[in-house]
């Protein structure tokens, strides 16, 4: 072996120990353990208990996140877009500089922040009350599903944002420009030219977006008490209280499926157009 090669091992060798110590074995470690029992005997025991105890949390884990990354879509596509349409050049200044401020946020603090604004006698509602606009009878706490869709959404969006954003300004403005100088309107510029060119950033980011909030634990615990909830939160259960973790190993076994059916559409999606092409 040559002296370059073997350096080459021995730079890469502490982050590929790291990342089969800290990733890939307790990856492994998870998966055997949702298909065996306390003995170490071969069972689906632990996804019948899953299945059976958390089956609305299962239901309610997917569409939580996918209703976040569709209004993420929405926030950074309209960001975005206005980043790069924009005529006013001060209004462009300040929402670039503005935006990307939740993603210096650990979601431990955003769930933290979001339960004294969204509570019944949080910021919000204090504020459109001294407004004038919210009578005080008609308040209501936020701290349920809609409280955990607003915090994905406020935390995520900047990071999409941030990713179709750049993409939007390295397009070739002539053919922005044309389908102004055509009349086109912004909106229609922004759908039917732009937002095609940049759709594989869009879905990188979506993706992304949603392995991280199929993941997060302190924004359901933190917002939302009442049921269904998040699996994370079940996870999490039945390690502290029951000591279970093979149940709980087998509702993150659940978890990577639904990841991994969702990064697959886009592989399929991908694949498909590239060959088309």
């Amino acid at each position: 072996m040559s002296p370059s090669r073997l350096l080459s091992i021995l730079l890469i060798l502490p982050a590929l120990v790291v990342l089969l110590a800290l990733f890939v074995y307790p990856l492994g470690f998870s998966v055997v353990s949702a298909f065996t029992d306390r003995s170490g005997a071969a069972t689906l025991e632990n996804f019948h208990t899953a299945f059976t105890t958390y089956r609305s949390d299962l239901i309610f884990t997917p569409a939580i996140v996918g209703l976040s990354s569709l209004l993420i879509a929405v926030l950074a596509i309209a960001i975005g877009g206005y980043l790069t349409l924009g005529e006013n050049r001060a209004a462009v200044r300040i929402l670039g500089a503005v935006y990307r401020w939740p993603l210096f946020i650990p979601f431990i603090v955003a769930a933290q922040c979001m339960r004294t604004f969204l509570g019944r006698n949080g910021m919000m509602n204090n504020s459109l009350m001294a407004l004038g606009v919210l009578d005080p009878a008609q308040a209501q706490s936020f701290l349920d599903w809609r409280g955990i869709v607003i915090t994905f959404v406020w935390k995520q969006a900047p990071f999409v944002t941030l990713m179709v954003a750049g993409a939007m300004a390295s397009l070739d403005r002539s053919t922005i420009d044309a389908a102004r100088n055509l009349g086109a309107s912004r909106l229609r510029t922004l759908l039917e030219i732009v937002v095609p060119q940049v759709r594989d950033t869009l879905y990188v980011g979506l993706i992304l977006s949603f392995v991280v909030m199929m993941s997060v634990l302190s924004v359901p615990a933190m917002i939302a008490s009442d049921s269904p909830t998040m699996i994370t939160r079940d996870m999490a259960w039945r390690i502290e209280q029951l000591g279970d973790y093979h149940t709980a190993n087998a509702l993150g076994f659940v978890s990577y499926l639904m990841t991994g059916l969702v990064a697959w559409f886009y592989l399929r999606a991908t694949m498909r157009e590239r060959a088309g092409r």
